[in-house]
């Protein structure tokens, strides 16, 4: 594998994520040559990419049959997942003979399920649903791929359709999973435990050991950290992502998230996205004192910036009323959407696409939801337990808590591609 973007700057990933929606209309209405059916003269490796990074995604097996378009002077390009895949021309030849796409149902014209499959390990691609059948070839572990139907054969297993290059295959639920959605993990404050003296009892503190140990389990078992807008990409069925992916957000912008979690995520090459609360965002920075929740200010988001993608936790919305209830919830429209404006404005110097949204205290009504769409929110998150998956409501998105009490292995169990109860 090779990074195109280890670091990918943000307005890379911006552009990448507007032009991945329709990217597969693209590759056959803009190409100028039309996509046509060649056939495999030896396996040949194919590449795509993958979240940030262009990597090896399977191979396809002599004597198969996709259709690819010309891309640059050494490959070819076709349809893969949400996106595009490349394979070496040399590997390409004129069909032979009157050999076809087998496709009597029209599947190829079905849309797609709202749901994908997921791979821990190469994965074999058959023709049919049987694994008696002629292979087209094997997808690599850690992707995720869209499903266009599942059916089950007669000894009671599961398959599941998928299209690449134009032409259909088939995976046994043997070898793959579905996939259950990709966690999107909250936390707020973060404190060594020796100085915490006053936030001990408080579910949204989190200790540095915990914390720490919690990133270095993502980073030895492999995760991806995903921003926003990848996020987005995956809701709409835009983007190809790894498997193993996972988005971590922190809420209100407090000063210990520079202080202690941003060297963190920096040493293991993370991202992650903190929503700030506009209004709080001080003029210096303030002298540490562990006893009190002190905001970053204009240097600290700076400093940061090149792990943290910077999004809207409301301007003056981030209170409670005289029985402890988001305030947010007895606002009108009017108002909330002022609010929601306000602070777009108030964080574009650090961010021109402040395009998500975390509802204060996880509060929000139908006046809530409206605001976050009409003031120009893509995305819009709750603190609703659960994962984030295709088709979901963009203004509705769930979200997991890691306790500092939780164990690794409540965390991996938290996170894995598990159903949720």
């Amino acid at each position: 594998m090779f990074s195109l973007v280890g670091c990918m700057p943000r307005f890379l990933l911006i552009l990448f994520l507007l032009v991945s929606y329709s990217v597969s209309a693209r590759l056959v209405s803009e190409n100028p040559d039309p996509a046509r059916y060649m056939q495999i003269t030896e396996d040949a490796d194919i590449w795509a990419q993958i979240g940030n990074n262009v990597m090896t995604v399977g191979n396809i097996r002599a004597g198969q049959i996709l259709a690819v378009v010309p891309g640059a002077e050494d490959y070819y390009e076709f349809r893969f997942g949400f996106g595009k895949a490349w394979i070496d021309k040399g590997h390409l030849g004129t069909v032979r003979g009157n050999e076809k796409v087998q496709d009597s149902l029209g599947d190829l014209n079905k849309p797609l399920s709202n749901q994908n499959l997921i791979t821990w390990r190469d994965t074999p691609m058959y023709n049919e649903a049987d694994n008696t059948s002629e292979q087209l070839g094997t997808l690599a572990g850690n992707l995720r791929y869209p499903i266009i139907s599942k059916l089950k054969d007669r000894l009671n297993q599961t398959w599941y359709q998928i299209r690449i290059g134009e032409r259909l295959a088939w995976i046994s639920s043997l070898d793959a999973q579905e996939d259950n959605g990709i966690p999107v993990l909250t936390y707020h404050h973060i404190l060594e435990d020796e100085e915490n003296t006053r936030f001990r009892h408080t579910s949204t503190t989190t200790s540095l050991r915990a914390f720490t140990n919690q990133m270095t389990w993502l980073h030895d078992q492999g995760y991806t950290t995903l921003n926003m807008y990848q996020l987005e990409g995956y809701v709409r069925n835009a983007m190809n992502l790894p498997a193993r992916s996972v988005v971590i957000t922190f809420d209100d912008g407090l000063k210990s998230v520079s202080r202690y979690a941003y060297p963190v995520l920096n040493e293991y090459g993370f991202r992650a996205t903190a929503f700030i609360i506009s209004s709080r965002i001080k003029r210096k920075p303030q002298l540490w004192d562990p006893k009190s929740l002190q905001f970053m200010s204009i240097s600290e988001l700076e400093q940061i910036s090149h792990v943290f993608d910077f999004q809207s936790h409301t301007h003056f919305l981030h209170r409670t009323d005289d029985v402890g209830h988001p305030i947010l919830l007895s606002r009108s429209y009017d108002n909330i959407l002022m609010d929601f404006k306000h602070s777009r404005r108030a964080l574009s110097q650090f961010n021109r696409h402040v395009w998500y949204l975390a509802y204060p205290f996880g509060g929000y009504d139908d006046k809530a939801l409206a605001a976050a769409k009409d003031a120009g929110f893509h995305l819009a998150l709750t603190t609703v337990r659960g994962k984030v998956k295709p088709g979901d409501n963009p203004y509705l998105l769930k979200r997991l808590y890691i306790l500092k009490t939780d164990s690794l292995e409540e965390m991996s169990r938290l996170i894995s591609n598990q159903p949720q109860g």
